[in-house]
């Protein structure tokens, strides 16, 4: 009798350890659940593919507009990011969710693979700038490590104006004003297109979510005239700016502090 309830109660604590290491699993799994539905929207959405073509097209109507009439003295340039702005990173996003890790890990190995698709319309938009004699400047926030393995990416995907002149990497800040005024020096910037706001002005560098959308609303005139947006729901200031002033947070407490931040009836 003792034997079979010494049995019965190993049999039972295997359960409860068995059991509670699922559910551990599953809470490890569950840290990058957040990235999922924005991965996949980024990744299988044609919604995502017809806003990239709309920013593209815009563009161009823009730059017609512009050589129509044009009325600079210094040659035209148009500065694109490259992140989620020409290249698409969401292969990235989707190893970190399946991996359950967080940047950097792994990215050296994405960048090194120089794999990355390029946005619809894109590379069209930019080499018919080029035909045009607009030049494109390559300003990412990318570290310069990966210079060279980016702008293999980038030849391979048949974009315009990849050499060392017209790429400017992160080096020492992330703030890309400075690289901006050195195109600056020598061209006239008519078009600036990316993702993030911080891709077309420092009035958006390490400001709150209140002040972002006051910035937005002061240069509304600019979007679609000269500031060209693209879709990216997975990362960015935008995220940021939601939880700056908080301390180190978990995961998961910085998922229960963006839920408190959703807006209800």
């Amino acid at each position: 009798m003792r034997i079979i309830k010494l049995t019965t109660l190993i049999i039972i604590v295997s359960i409860i350890i068995t059991s509670c290491s699922g559910n551990a699993g599953k809470k490890l799994n569950a840290d990058n659940e957040s990235l999922l539905l924005s991965t996949l929207y980024q990744q299988k959405s044609a919604e995502v593919v017809a806003l990239s073509y709309q920013a593209y097209n815009i563009a161009e109507l823009r730059l017609n507009q512009i050589l129509e009439h044009n009325p600079y003295d210094k040659p035209l340039a148009i500065i694109v990011d490259v992140d989620e702005t020409v290249l698409d990173n969401s292969p990235f996003e989707a190893k970190s969710i399946l991996e359950n890790t967080d940047y950097p890990t792994y990215w050296k190995e994405w960048c090194e693979l120089a794999s990355a698709k390029a946005l619809p319309g894109a590379v069209e938009f930019l080499n018919y700038a080029a035909t045009k004699g607009v030049e494109a400047f390559y300003i990412t926030n990318r570290k310069v490590e990966f210079q060279a393995v980016t702008m293999k990416n980038l030849e391979k995907k048949g974009f315009p104006n990849v050499d060392n002149a017209h790429m400017l990497f992160r080096t020492i800040e992330s703030n890309k004003e400075p690289r901006r005024q050195k195109v600056l020096q020598s061209h006239e910037i008519v078009i600036l297109m990316g993702d993030n706001l911080n891709d077309f002005t420092d009035l958006f560098e390490a400001n709150s979510e209140p002040e972002r959308l006051q910035n937005v609303n002061d240069l509304k005139a600019e979007f679609g005239k000269k500031f060209i947006i693209l879709p990216n729901a997975t990362y960015g200031a935008w995220l940021d700016a939601l939880t700056k002033g908080q301390p180190e947070m978990s995961k998961k407490e910085k998922l229960d502090f963006l839920t408190k931040q959703l807006e209800s009836f």
